[in-house]
């Protein structure tokens, strides 16, 4: 009796996948949101937006703001997208944050080019974003009928599955795309991969519910998208128009131009102490007897191997034995393993090793990295509290940064011999006669806090965003403080 019961329950569980992909296939789901008749579609609301990669701490969601405006205009016909936001960070009683300032996005794709347009007083500037061609291409084919009409259009395989049936394909030989289809014809998921320094081949996951007929054709009231795991999209839709987005053009700065190749500029600030600039984001570099430390490999590979090269020119001879990072947000954490490959010891806080060793595992297959291609194993040297490395003549001493909101695995470096303090993202010297803010930075004064606690004695800063090195009384009047500190 109990194998009959099995036999019933599985010819039912067949036979209802059966019915499943008859009622739902590509075609029909094609025909039911009109993706024949749709060139173009423009969608607006508003929600939430959490930033990628800029975790408080490894492990923890993206940072969230608040969503007033989002509109997210696409032509099929020529994978082409513009999305607009306006968004404010949400206030967390937990953690001192900088007062929120409303952001305006205006950010662009088309074929294989991608940019920003941001809007000063003086006039429009374009900015060249290659690095975001992949995830916003992704945007464009992760829509319902976006993804409707990719799939038709690169010989999707269909297999159906419980409630409906499973859509895959891949574009450009390179990048996979699966959708579930209900049995009422409306995609419900779409699951694809894009590449990211730190996290590699990492998932990209849209959600669509309640679906209801817009300019004419059906489309979600409700989005939601996550990536590397956690939200960084969730939109209520207020409003669909149907064919009314052009072909963008691609402005001529960005259609003609030719990207510049990654710089690096030298600035000595001391004997065997060198302030690598270029660009938005610097590091440091410290001779030993028979090495180097390098402080901080920001962003990506291009920019690190370019890094490397200008160390190698500067301080030829030694290898870089050391890499002292300061925290895990992803524009810090976009080189490491570039310099893993290149054989250098990870210096962090123990707060990030794990979270290192866990997604460093993850694949890095639609682009492949130094280390991918080396296959060499991290080897980490970890600290939570002060933390020396020294050869005997130059000594370096790394802090963790306490109580700072920033991020809970924070780190600077400081060389008392040199009185130079190296931090990141706690302080960004102004620019030329810009005035203080009215309402200090929390994150700055928290970092004059540590190095008065500490009794550091502080001559000059080398920030690693901003202008330049500048005095420590720069940051005491940055924080409004350097009557009351006498310096």
């Amino acid at each position: 009796m109990y194998q009959l019961i099995q036999r019933a329950s599985l010819s039912l569980a067949l036979s209802a996948v059966a019915l499943a992909s008859q009622a739902a296939s590509l075609e029909s789901a094609a025909q039911a949101l009109g993706a024949a008749q749709v060139q173009s579609i423009e969608f607006s609301g508003s929600g939430r937006w959490f930033q990628f990669g800029q975790a408080p701490a490894p492990g923890l969601p993206w940072p969230q703001f608040g969503v007033s405006r989002y509109v997210s205009s696409i032509n099929y016909d020529t994978a082409s997208a513009r999305v607009q936001i306006n968004r404010l960070q949400t206030i967390d009683p937990d953690r001192a944050r900088p007062a929120p300032v409303e952001q305006k996005v205006d950010q662009y794709v088309s074929g294989s080019k991608a940019w920003n347009l941001g809007v000063s007083p003086a006039a429009a500037t374009v900015t060249p974003q290659p690095a975001a061609v992949e995830e916003r291409t992704a945007e464009i084919w992760s829509t319902p009928q976006g993804f409707v009409k990719a799939a038709m259009a690169n010989q999707a395989k269909s297999k159906p599955v419980k409630g409906g049936v499973e859509v895959s394909f891949t574009v450009a030989g390179k990048y996979r795309y699966v959708g579930f289809i209900n049995d009422q014809d409306r995609l419900e998921s779409v699951r694809t991969w894009i590449d990211n320094p730190v996290l590699g081949d990492t998932l990209v996951e849209t959600s669509f519910d309640n679906y209801v007929n817009r300019g004419g054709v059906p489309f979600p009231s409700h989005i939601v998208r996550t990536q590397g795991g956690f939200r960084v999209l969730d939109v209520a839709v207020s409003d669909v128009k149907v064919n009314a987005t052009p072909a963008l053009k691609v402005p001529d700065a960005i259609a003609q131009g030719v990207l510049p190749p990654v710089t690096v500029s030298v600035n000595k600030l001391a004997d065997g102490v060198f302030y690598l600039t270029g660009g938005t984001h610097h590091s440091v570099a410290i001779e030993q007897r028979d090495h180097i430390v390098l402080v901080e490999s920001p962003l990506n590979e291009a920019r690190s191997l370019a890094l490397i090269d200008k160390i190698k020119e500067t301080i030829p001879g030694k290898p870089i034995k050391y890499l002292i990072n300061t925290h895990a947000h992803f524009d810090h954490a976009g080189g490491l393993r570039t310099l893993v490959a290149e054989g250098a010891t990870i210096v962090t806080h123990q707060g990030n090793v794990g979270y290192y060793k866990t997604i460093w595992g993850n694949g890095h297959t639609l682009n492949p990295d130094k280390l991918a291609k080396s296959k060499k194993v991290a080897h980490f040297d970890a600290f939570d509290r002060k933390h020396v490395l020294s050869d005997g003549k130059r000594r370096i001493e790394i802090y963790p940064v306490e109580g700072n909101t920033h991020n809970d695995a924070f780190a600077f470096v400081y060389l008392p011999a040199e009185k130079i303090l190296v931090e990141v993202d706690a302080y960004t010297p102004l620019a030329g006669n810009a005035k203080p803010p009215a309402t200090p930075n929390p994150y700055a004064v928290n970092l004059e806090d540590n190095i008065d606690k500490l009794k550091l004695n502080v001559d000059q800063i080398a920030a690693l965003h901003g202008p330049g090195v500048v005095k420590l009384n720069d940051l005491r009047t940055y924080n409004g403080r350097s009557k009351a500190a006498g310096n």
